[in-house]
């Protein structure tokens, strides 16, 4: 008499899919949210990566403790969401936060061909790690920070565009 083993298949083993969200957030913005909120129900966890200091863009309005609480308060009620400062490469924040993915929102064609350069030279770092991008919804494919504060800079209504501690803090910072 013979037994038979039978091949029962294996559980298959996951880990926790973990994102990174990264940018200078100067300020968030509802776009920047819409990608974030979006992101989170893709991954366990997204980790919101806000740069310290960005080699492309000139010297930020808020301080990096202010852009990490402007985004810890509106996204306190996302799951799977937290905050974080980086100030190396984000492949190597990705690595460190254990990341397989970069997540980032497009909103035009100019966005794209920065994007691509981005993704080449962060593949060339770390093949790994994968850059996903979110098309912008349609009501904030327009949304830009730097568009943002000049609206805040010469009065114009910014308080759909923004949190609303946010909108008060540019107005504030901004009628200097």
């Amino acid at each position: 008499m013979t037994t038979e083993k039978k091949n029962k298949p294996r559980a298959k083993v996951t880990r926790p899919s973990i994102a990174v969200c990264p940018g200078s957030y100067d300020p968030v913005t509802n776009g920047h949210l819409d990608v974030i909120r979006r992101a989170a129900g893709l991954y366990d966890e997204v980790v919101v990566a806000v740069v310290n200091r960005s080699v492309r863009k000139e010297k930020t309005l808020f301080a990096i403790e202010e852009r990490l609480a402007f985004i810890q308060h509106a996204t306190k009620d996302f799951p799977g969401v937290r905050v974080e400062p980086f100030k190396t490469l984000v492949v190597e924040f990705a690595r460190k936060v254990g990341a397989k993915v970069i997540v980032k929102g497009l909103r035009a064609i100019s966005d794209f061909e920065y994007e691509l350069e981005m993704h080449q030279l962060n593949s060339r770092q770390d093949p790994e790690i994968e850059s996903v991008y979110l098309m912008a919804g349609s009501r904030y494919s327009f949304l830009s920070s730097s568009g943002v504060k000049e609206l805040a800079t010469f009065g114009g209504r910014i308080d759909d565009l923004v949190p609303a501690e946010v909108a008060k803090r540019l107005q504030e910072e901004l009628r200097r």
